[in-house]
């Protein structure tokens, strides 16, 4: 248990370090803005109580704004994916997925499973933020147009980093 905790703690470092000093300095595009410290929230495991895990997609939404100088817009948007997350995983995993306290994820899940639970999480987090940014809906298409490339992107690099990092582990 206490390691866990520490896995997490060291993830959600490595993952917000990785936004704020890499992604977020890097200049796509005016329509691309990727926000890759969602996985932190997506990889939390099926059985995590739901108020545990909005308390820390809003912890999550905090520490990313304090570094964006956007107040209140990352957690507003991490905390509705936090609070999302529930119902999408009720619908979408099976009994054995919470007996066995799963971690979603490529090597637990497949492929197609979590890139379209990470599409759909991603599309909702982006669509609250950008809106909530723009606070009109008078730019209505050029910011769904920047909603669907930013979720392309941001989907790309959480999905390749998941190939990358979650090996699946050899069963016995």
């Amino acid at each position: 248990m206490i390691i866990d905790i520490f896995k997490y703690i060291g993830r959600f470092v490595f993952i917000i370090l990785i936004q704020i000093l890499v992604i977020n300095n890097i200049e796509l595009d005016t329509y691309i803005n990727p926000y890759i410290y969602i996985i932190f929230i997506l990889t939390l495991p099926v059985t995590m109580k739901p108020w545990l895990v909005v308390s820390l997609a809003f912890f999550t939404g905090m520490v990313m704004d304090t570094f964006s100088s956007t107040p209140g817009l990352h957690m507003a948007a991490a905390g509705f994916i936090g609070y999302f997350r529930k119902f999408y995983l009720e619908f979408a995993c099976s009994k054995e997925d919470f007996e066995k306290q799963i971690t979603p994820s490529i090597s637990k899940k497949g492929f197609a499973w979590f890139t379209l639970y990470t599409f759909l999480l991603t599309l909702l987090h982006h669509t609250v933020l950008f809106y909530l940014e723009i606070y009109s809906l008078s730019e209505f298409f050029r910011t769904f147009f920047r909603i669907l490339a930013s979720t392309s992107f941001s989907v790309l690099i959480i999905v390749v980093s998941q190939l990358l990092f979650y090996r699946k582990k050899e069963e016995r």
